[in-house]
């Protein structure tokens, strides 16, 4: 009963306020009004026109009767209750009301300020602060701090001016790009929904609340915001690229073709969009379409070193391995300063998949752009694929030198140790072989393939029974098909013997 009694009272509180002294507000671009505004004059009204007016009928009772239990506990909510006392205050309640003492006050910081004096402006606002000070003050000095870069203070300045004045759009508006500043997306996102809340939602602030949603990870809000601001702002392509990417991340990829398409043909020349369709169509799994994008983007010169690499990556899924050297290689010489990693575990993955001519030209590269400024670690991986396409190659001496390279360099690399052993096994030396396993089997890492190669030299000589309890071994450590079934040949020949 309070409450409905409240709800006829503050009209009339309202329309009585309008005739104090205090100076109201003209909105968000100005802070105070310097004249109050002239109520016009009613035009008197026609006594037939009265008598002709229609009364409203009055609400149904089985129209109230159609409503949800569970949907009316909102209209009891007390948060509800509260915004719709506030909705019988008029548009400019958005901003604090303002004094004829507290405008001149103003207007002296106003003049410092637009003469670039924002320390001695901001100095004058921290004396006339205080709890019952005007919201306009700490709100002047937030803005003084927001453009001198210190988004901390400029945060508390907002927080302070909307406790006092908690439908201080602007305020909400400044804490929100504040509080954006400094990467605070979680408290972005109440403060520009405030914003939305008072009827301040223009595209660059729903814009700005699409990006702060989607760094918190609620991207069907950062969808909606982006339509929004697209909406509002059908000018700014930015809002329209975001919108993508939001669908992206919802892993809705027809619809961002469907939408990067469309925006394509209207800015043929942005990379960004290309490669956005381009992951959409990996997304969609048609590899090949997005290479086409990649390669595209390349020709318009706007790839980069992680495009070229992404290409490169296709063609090397589709066993085109002469397209992924290429791609991989031009992603080198575009970032010949950067990080050689990703080229090295390029050149592996192409020597796993057989393409021995492929990775050879990679290493060739690798170490042209970047052979004297290589890790140790890098070098000696580069060494050890040169071992592995001189091992399937046959290259004789140049293995061997380049195995005994990496083993000088790294001691305790058992792959090399390996590939050594094979080495001297192939040239008749069994002896030296079984010294290189054995010393690659003390290496945890790789005691299961160790013990393999040496199984298999021991097979090679007829010496079943002791190849047994190494592949026994090798096959507790780690266990794979293809070893179970050589060690059951071998068991069958044991026990034949």
């Amino acid at each position: 009963m309070r409450w409905a009694v409240l709800c006829l009272l503050i009209p009339v509180l309202t329309a009585c306020a309008t005739m104090d002294t205090d100076v109201g507000t003209s909105g968000p671009s100005s802070p105070f009004q310097t004249s109050m505004p002239e109520k016009p004059d009613e035009p008197e009204m026609a006594a037939e026109t009265v008598e002709s007016s229609p009364v409203p009928p009055a609400p149904s009772p089985s129209r109230t009767s159609r409503v949800h239990e569970q949907e009316r506990a909102l209209w009891n909510d007390e948060a509800f209750k509260k915004r719709f006392m506030e909705s019988y205050l008029s548009e400019t309640e958005i901003e604090p009301r303002v004094t004829l003492v507290e405008r001149d006050k103003m207007q002296e910081m106003l003049e410092l300020m637009g003469a670039g004096k924002l320390d001695e402006a901001a100095g004058l606002l921290e004396k006339n602060r205080g709890d019952s000070a005007n919201a306009l003050f700490d709100f002047t000095l937030a803005n003084i701090r927001y453009q001198q870069e210190r988004f901390d203070e400029a945060v508390t300045a907002y927080k302070i001016a909307i406790e006092k004045y908690p439908m201080f759009r602007r305020a909400w508006q400044g804490l929100g790009q504040a509080c954006f500043r400094l990467g605070d997306f979680k408290n972005v996102v109440p403060a520009l929904g405030r914003v939305v809340a008072l009827g301040g939602g223009d595209g660059f602030t729903y814009g700005l609340l699409g990006i702060a949603c989607s760094n918190v990870g609620n991207h069907l809000s950062a969808e909606s915001a982006y339509r929004m601001a697209t909406l509002l702002d059908p000018g700014r392509l930015d809002w329209k690229m975001y919108l993508a990417e939001s669908l992206f991340k919802q892993e809705r990829f027809a619809d961002v073709v469907a939408l990067s398409k469309n925006l394509i043909d209207e800015h043929p020349n942005r990379a960004r969009l290309w490669l956005i369709q381009a992951n959409a169509y990996v997304g969609l799994g048609q590899p090949l379409r997005a290479a086409e994008n990649f390669e595209l983007v390349d020709r318009l010169g706007q790839s980069t070193a992680e495009s070229l690499n992404l290409l490169g990556n296709i063609y090397i899924n589709e066993k085109h391995f002469e397209l992924a050297t290429n791609a991989y290689i031009r992603a080198l010489e575009k970032d010949p300063q950067g990080n050689t990693r990703r080229a090295i575990l390029a050149a592996r993955e192409l020597a796993a998949r057989g393409a021995l001519g492929e990775t050879r030209q990679l290493v060739d590269r690798i170490e042209a752009l970047h052979g004297d400024r290589l890790e140790k670690d890098d070098g000696i991986d580069l060494l050890r694929l040169r071992a592995r396409v001189a091992v399937a190659e046959g290259a004789g001496e140049e293995e061997a030198r380049v195995l005994e390279k990496i083993i000088e360099l790294d001691p305790l690399d058992g792959e090399a140790l390996i590939l050594l052993g094979q080495y001297t096994d192939r040239t008749g030396n069994p002896e030296k072989a079984v010294f290189y396993y054995e010393r690659a089997a003390g290496l945890e890492a790789f005691e299961a393939d160790a013990k393999v190669r040496h199984a298999q030299l021991l097979v090679g000589q007829g010496k079943y029974a002791e190849a047994l309890p190494l592949l026994r071994r090798a096959q507790k450590l780690k266990p794979r098909e293809n070893i179970q079934a050589f060690l059951e040949q071998v068991e069958r020949v044991a026990r034949a013997r």
